[in-house]
């Protein structure tokens, strides 16, 4: 499935396409937003809302690929890698080791 033998060899990849820090901002915001729609469906126990999560969470960072970046994202090729890598790129964000 994977030309990437481990998440590590992939990460440098996935990095590489997401050079225009418009397409980073955009794909912060979108995961920002999945943990604040996971927290508001379960704190107020309105489990419906969860079906919004990977819609805000994939919409943004495929305007961010699609608008800024155009290029394809590579949920298309390397789903669980690229699933992984936003949520290290958004640790990192937090952590100033990638800027947007």
């Amino acid at each position: 499935m994977s030309a990437f033998p481990s998440f590590r060899d992939f990460y440098p990849f996935y990095l590489n396409e997401h050079r225009d820090r418009r397409c980073r901002l955009m794909h912060f915001i979108g995961s920002s937003l999945v943990l604040l729609i996971i927290a508001y469906a379960l704190l107020s126990g309105r489990l419906v809302w969860l079906w919004l999560a990977p819609v805000a969470g994939y919409g943004f960072a495929w305007i961010g690929h699609f608008v800024f970046e155009k290029n394809r994202p590579a949920t298309f090729s390397h789903p669980l890698y690229s699933l992984m890598g936003d949520w290290v790129m958004y640790w990192q964000v937090l952590r100033g080791r990638v800027k947007i």
